[in-house]
């Protein structure tokens, strides 16, 4: 199996990871932010989706003339670096268009991993990234920060008032 393959398999193992705690979620509750909490489900999706995009499709692959249909300004303003959560759910897109965005662009990334030539994967990153340095450990990196994620998004279940899944 080659880095490139192996980096695929990690960020598709991530997203179905996160899916099977995303998905136990009801969406009216994407918005609360519990009392000892500073997040939501539907900032911590956003931003999933936001950071994947950036990852890999920006910083790997480099801007393509489509990507404003995968991922709006607003969205990443909303859901990127820099950005704080809000209790109040009419400044969000819908959980349900959240969710389209998040899968829409990992649908693309899968697509575009494909395209990538693996001999470029070891190129340094434009814009550079404070912890991932090169192409690959960008695609390396993508799946661990979606995993860091996807504990706060498990954690924020149990506030919620969810029993554990396993």
């Amino acid at each position: 199996m080659t880095d490139l393959e192996r980096a695929g398999e990690r960020i598709s193992f991530a997203r179905a990871y996160s899916l099977r705690l995303i998905d136990t979620i009801d969406p009216g509750d994407w918005f609360r932010i519990p009392s000892a909490g500073v997040s939501h489900v539907g900032w911590q999706v956003g931003h999933l989706a936001f950071a994947e995009f950036r990852l890999v499709l920006l910083r790997v692959r480099g801007p393509a003339p489509d990507d404003k249909e995968l991922i709006s300004e607003e969205f990443a303003k909303q859901f990127g670096i820099n950005s704080v959560p809000e209790a109040d759910a009419s400044r969000y897109p819908s959980a349900a268009s959240i969710r389209a965005t998040l899968d829409r662009i990992h649908e693309r990334v899968l697509k575009e991993l494909k395209l990538l030539d693996p001999a470029k994967l070891n190129q340094p990153l434009d814009p550079p990234h404070s912890i991932a340095k090169t192409k690959l450990e960008a695609l390396f990196w993508c799946s661990a920060h979606e995993l860091v994620h996807t504990g706060q998004i498990g954690l924020l279940r149990r506030q919620l008032g969810q029993s554990p899944m396993w």
